[in-house]
């Protein structure tokens, strides 16, 4: 079991869009085995590979006792329908902050065998798809916030014992 280090906030991996995978090899295993032990932890609902250093487009999820993965993840439907509700993320341990997502999201990728996977849902569930989809493009979920919560969150992480 190799549960990795995560990321924290402003580190560069994380403001960087990550490359999608082209080798289905040894490596790539090894990383979604890091990805899911990583996950499977308590407080995990979600872990994209830039936040255990990895700079591919590839995600792991735990929620609601659905733990799986999606390797070269797209966001392919999102409904109308919002949410806006506490959202935080283990790069930026500890400070959450309401976040509007769409109730529902759907996401496409391949697994392992690079063969397709859908993964959808809502409430929890697409909340995690789109944080972690948000991730792999270099966006962090306060870049997400109205300008008012932004400049809040902003002064919280520059406020932490664990920012640098």
């Amino acid at each position: 079991m190799a549960f990795r280090e995560i990321r924290r906030y402003g580190d560069p991996v994380l403001r960087t869009r990550t490359e999608p995978v082209t080798a289905f090899d040894g490596r790539l295993r090894s990383i979604i085995t890091d990805l899911l032990d990583t996950v499977d932890a308590p407080g995990h609902a979600g872990v994209a590979a830039p936040q255990i250093g990895v700079g591919i487009r590839a995600f792991s999820y735990n929620v609601d006792g659905e733990i799986g993965y999606v390797i070269n993840p797209e966001l392919v439907e999102v409904s109308e329908e919002q949410q806006d509700g506490p959202e935080g993320c283990l790069s930026v341990p500890g400070l959450w902050f309401d976040t509007p997502r769409a109730r529902h999201a759907v996401v496409r990728g391949v697994d392992l065998d690079n063969e397709p996977v859908t993964v959808s849902g809502s409430g929890l569930m697409a909340r995690a798809l789109q944080h972690e989809t948000d991730h792999l493009d270099g966006v962090v979920y306060v870049q997400r916030l109205d300008p008012q919560r932004r400049r809040e969150a902003m002064r919280q992480i520059r406020e932490s014992d664990w920012f640098w």
